[in-house]
């Protein structure tokens, strides 16, 4: 799908990775609507952006009914890039209900309830395209990061089980999915570094991929350094591997290290 005049709905676009997306879409010809819970800072983001025609619609995708009622408020768009999500670290026995409820609903849920709303116009049209943010934690799990790692998961068996369900009708559908990114995401948010040895990617670089998403009808789309890549393929190839790996001290560490430090993201 060509980007120019097209009209794209960003979840999370307040955020590290959601200001370079939206600034990358916008230089790239598209209308943006801007969604996240400030819309104080929506509104100063959409001022900033190029082009001319974007908007604001706060929403918490937390809280349940939200993210039906913010595809609604959409309407007719030509895209979604679903990027809104919680780090969702800790062990499982320390987060509360709500919590477990909110990681869940902001992750997955929301996600696939805003794709399911919006799909019908799209399909009836015979075009629309949807981005859905995954991450390399959706193929190799790791410490204090079950509930992210399930949301993670789920978002890329979905994503596949429904690009085959929309064979033919005009709409796609591509997993983005970024490994440890410098500047934005779970690191810079806790203050923590990334573990050493494996290399980082740039929000500019998760911004061109989401792009790329658009014009290229591609199943997935990885952003990481080839390192990352080959770890977490053969923590999804070889589950047992990845387990022993990241269940040894230096692993064990640093994940209870950046849980700590992203307790109050929950």
């Amino acid at each position: 799908m060509e980007i120019p005049g097209k009209k794209i709905l960003l979840t999370g676009a307040t955020g590290g990775l959601g200001r370079t997306m939206a600034t990358t879409l916008a230089g790239s010809g598209a209308e943006m609507i801007l969604s996240g819970r400030n819309e104080e800072a929506l509104q100063a983001l959409a001022d900033e952006l190029p082009g001319s025609g974007h908007s604001v619609l706060a929403a918490d995708l937390g809280q349940p009914g939200a993210a039906i009622e913010l595809a609604e408020r959409a309407g007719a768009i030509d895209g979604l890039v679903a990027n809104a999500a919680l780090p969702s670290t800790g062990r499982l026995t320390e987060l509360s209900d709500e919590q477990v409820s909110r990681m869940l609903r902001i992750n997955l849920e929301s996600p696939i309830l805003l794709t399911q709303a919006l799909l019908p116009m799209m399909v009836e049209r015979g075009s629309g395209k949807l981005v859905l943010i995954g991450s390399l934690a959706g193929k190799a799990a790791s410490p204090r990061s079950s509930i992210y790692n399930a949301t993670k998961f789920g978002i890329r068996g979905f994503s596949f089980a429904l690009k085959s369900d929309l064979i033919g009708t005009g709409v796609g559908i591509t997993l983005v999915a970024p490994g440890f990114v410098r500047e934005a995401g779970m690191f810079a948010d806790s203050g923590r570094e990334a573990p050493a040895g494996m290399g980082t990617t740039t929000p500019a670089d998760v911004s061109a991929a989401v792009v790329e998403a658009f014009r290229e009808d591609k199943l997935e789309i990885t952003v990481a350094p080839r390192v990352q890549k080959t770890m977490a393929h053969l923590g999804l190839a070889i589950p047992t591997f990845s387990h022993k790996v990241q269940s040894g001290k230096t692993g064990q560490t640093a994940a209870e290290d950046l849980a700590k430090h992203q307790a109050d993201k929950r």
